[in-house]
């Protein structure tokens, strides 16, 4: 069974590059067909997916976060990580990272990270 654990600081600063780690064990991030997600839920709010790397180490994004957002890969560790620049009050939230692949076009998720709460304050 796969499992997922986030990793980083808890608190940035404004204007500041926030960045977590995901380190996955039971499973290579290299298998085929499996996509790599960060998703995050700032508080009182929905879920927001942000972007994901794909086995193959291709990435994808959401539009609304692209400029922002880069997620790279570490295989040597079975890590993906999620980078996110000028970051501001409003990127404060629970972050998790995740596992999917695709049904028919559609995102199927089968296995999470617990979650770590990250805070963007001075």
């Amino acid at each position: 069974q796969v499992q997922l654990q986030e990793s980083g600081p808890g608190l940035v600063k404004p204007s500041q590059t926030l960045s977590l780690a995901c380190t996955v064990s039971g499973g290579s991030i290299t298998t085929d067909p499996y996509y790599w997600s960060w998703v995050r839920q700032p508080p009182g709010k929905d879920l927001e997916w942000m972007g994901a790397i794909s086995y193959s180490g291709s990435t994808i994004y959401n539009p609304s976060l692209k400029s922002r957002t880069s997620i790279s890969r570490d295989t040597s560790k079975n890590q993906f990580t999620l980078q996110l620049s000028s970051v501001t009050p409003e990127d404060t939230a629970v972050y998790r990272c995740g596992r999917h692949y695709y049904v028919g076009g559609a995102p199927q998720f089968d296995s999470w990270g617990q979650g770590t709460q990250v805070t963007v304050s001075s």
